[in-house]
């Protein structure tokens, strides 16, 4: 980032990005690595000690004036809307074309149908009212197999899952009082 900063040294610079759980992530990451264990590749023994907090830090400390805006990878379906907002600056309200098209890839066929037909009959609904709609929609058309990850890695059993996604899910609050990041949630 520092390089970055450093490119642009006169203008204004912000950065985006998803964080993902590590639960799901440092699995997915390690299947791709050619290490023969987690704790190599991880260079820790214990995956509960790894913090997106600690990165952020990081970075605002290494670009005090860079923004930073993120948001749970997980809750990109209920916030994608607002999340494009941010990023291409539109103002609430503005139209943006596939709106809803990362549900599409998550929800049912029969669901979409139902999702769109209940939106256009509630047209006055607020971001809010529209992510609760979402959610409930997805809570009955969810595609199991595009929101559920397997993870198959030995010693990873369903506590140490567990753990880090409490571990995970006490992080954002840390990382809400970051200096000059913002948290978009649902």
């Amino acid at each position: 980032m520092k390089q970055i900063r450093n490119l642009f040294p006169h203008d204004e610079i912000e950065m985006f990005m998803a964080l993902r759980n590590p639960a799901s992530l440092l699995p997915a990451m390690y299947g791709q690595s050619p290490k023969t264990s987690m704790a190599g590749y991880l260079g820790v023994s214990d995956p509960r000690n790894i913090r997106w907090s600690d990165t952020l830090h990081a970075i605002h400390n290494a670009v005090p004036d860079v923004s930073i805006t993120v948001w749970c990878s997980e809750d990109t379906p209920l916030i994608w809307t607002q999340i494009v907002r941010e990023i291409a600056e539109l103002e609430l309200g503005q139209g943006i074309v596939g709106e809803f098209d990362l549900l599409r890839g998550i929800m049912s066929t029969e669901g979409m149908r139902r999702f769109e037909a209940y939106l256009q009959s509630h047209p006055d609904m607020t971001e809010m009212q529209k992510r609760r709609v979402i959610s409930a929609f997805l809570d009955k058309f969810a595609l199991e197999e595009e929101v559920e990850e397997e993870v198959d890695l030995a010693g990873w059993d369903d506590d140490l899952m567990d753990d880090m996604t409490d571990v995970y899910d006490e992080d954002m609050l840390e990382i809400q009082r970051i200096p000059g990041v913002t948290l978009i949630a649902p």
